[in-house]
């Protein structure tokens, strides 16, 4: 079993950046690929960006260009990166383990995640 807490998140300006992060414990970390979510009001979930067990990565296309995304597995926490905020970016974002070692590429379904984190809040004023 798996814990993930969040961390990072407040109220920004369009353009500005924040760096988030997500502290994992228990089970094995590094064999695991790690996503990244958010939901804002109203709408479905939707992936944002993805990290594999090797450090490849997978990012939406809304987000390209803009967030990257990172893990350091010594100390079990992944860093997404989110640059060039805009309004619509506002939204509660979680990261979620995937539920299968090794699986490569990145899913986007959030099916495919057994463990999330409680969300952190992201709002962009204009």
């Amino acid at each position: 079993q798996v814990q993930l807490v969040e961390s990072g998140g407040g109220l920004v300006q369009t353009g500005d950046s924040l760096r988030l992060s997500c502290a994992a414990s228990g089970r094995t970390f590094s064999t695991f690929a790690m996503g990244w979510f958010r939901q804002a009001p109203g709408k479905e979930r939707e992936f944002v960006a993805g990290i594999n067990w090797g450090g490849g990565t997978y990012h939406a296309d809304s987000v390209k260009g803009r967030f990257t995304i990172s893990r350091d597995n010594a100390k079990k926490t992944l860093y997404p990166q989110l640059n060039s905020l805009k309004p619509e970016d506002t939204a509660v974002y979680s990261c979620a383990a995937d539920s299968r070692p090794f699986r490569s590429p990145v899913s986007t379904d959030t099916a495919s995640y057994d463990t999330w984190g409680q969300g952190t809040q992201v709002t962009v004023s204009s």
